[in-house]
């Protein structure tokens, strides 16, 4: 291969391109961080350009992308931390509960933009098939498993790539990647995700309706009508709060007490993790809106079956390409 830099080689650079919403997705389902995820493919694009010269094919560039990835993510979780959701971390609370602490950003699961990760069109069963493993709660999920384990399951579950590929990649043996997917499937078996109805998603034209009639009722603040959209065991939580809440009494409850601030409050629709998202301003004591949070709605059988507030503004809203604020 005729060696070249970076900067006179244009074709790389937008096959370089052409992979970073499929490495996001990847790396987003390894570290559980949409922010995360996009700081490991720009490291991982980075190395890519200063080892071009060892590309021996461009047939490769695939494969040798997701294996800069993943070791660069394999560094990243080179630690005890777990990212994790509220209800990864004990019962459910009432709504008249003390808050706590507020974690550091490194213990939560955090949503990433769809956009980034979700290809434009494409197979309707493929895409519908990408959301279900964007989810929190699976990539939650995904959180409980070893970092080798985590690859070789997203490598031969979702990306569907064959255990010998997974095996090059990782510098193991077609038996051991075997051996390490049977042990990813048994950890998640037991968490049993597929309890659960199959989530709507935003193509859903139902679920888009019942969406923004949450929505136009959390502007009113009309908490009958918004507990009325809600699936009796609806699940609500705070980030970076460990305080989750169950059901719509609960939530009621929450909104019109500890809550209550948020009444008269503006929302922009977003996706987020393949599903409904918005994020949510508070009324400011300057007049305007300001960021509170980026909600996350996850929507079954015709109803929400969980909200998600993260309430890390200044991290997400740019991601999200959120104003910083609203006026008028």
């Amino acid at each position: 291969m005729t060696t070249t830099t970076p900067t006179s080689d244009p074709a790389l650079e937008r096959d370089l391109e052409a992979h970073r919403r499929e490495l996001t997705g990847y790396c987003y389902r390894m570290l559980g961080s949409g922010f995360e995820a996009e700081d490991a493919v720009q490291e991982t694009m980075v190395r890519a350009w200063r080892n071009a010269q060892r590309l021996e094919a461009r047939a490769a560039l695939k494969s040798w992308l997701y294996r800069i990835a993943t070791n660069v993510c394999l560094d990243m979780l080179d630690g005890p931390q777990r990212r994790a959701r509220p209800m990864d971390m004990g019962p459910s609370s009432t709504a008249d509960a003390t808050l706590g602490p507020m974690l550091g950003e490194e213990s939560w699961v955090l949503p990433i933009a769809s956009a980034k990760v979700l290809p434009e069109g494409g197979d309707p069963a493929a895409l519908a098939a990408d959301r279900e493993t964007l989810r929190l709660a699976f990539v939650a999920a995904l959180q409980h498993l070893p970092p080798r384990q985590r690859a070789a399951l997203v490598l031969r579950e979702v990306l569907h790539w064959q255990a010998s590929e997974v095996a090059e990649l990782l510098d193991t043996s077609v038996a051991s990647v075997n051996s390490a997917l049977q042990r990813a499937r048994a950890t998640l078996d037991e968490m049993n995700l597929d309890a659960d109805a199959a989530p709507a998603t935003p193509d859903d034209e139902a679920a888009r309706v019942l969406v923004d009639r949450y929505l136009d009722a959390f502007e009113r603040y009309d908490v009958d009508e918004i507990v009325a959209l809600l699936r009796a065991d609806v699940e609500f939580s705070m980030p970076p709060f460990e305080l989750w809440l169950e059901g719509p009494d609960q939530v009621a409850a929450w909104l019109r007490g500890q809550g209550a601030g948020c009444a008269g409050s503006r929302v922009v629709p977003v996706s987020a993790n393949g599903t409904f998202a918005y994020g949510q301003y508070k009324p400011a004591p300057e007049g305007g809106h300001a960021p509170w949070a980026l909600g996350v709605l996850e929507v079954a059988d015709g109803r929400i079956t969980g909200i998600t507030s993260f309430l890390q503004t200044e991290l997400l809203f740019p991601r999200f390409g959120l104003p910083p604020r609203l006026d008028g």
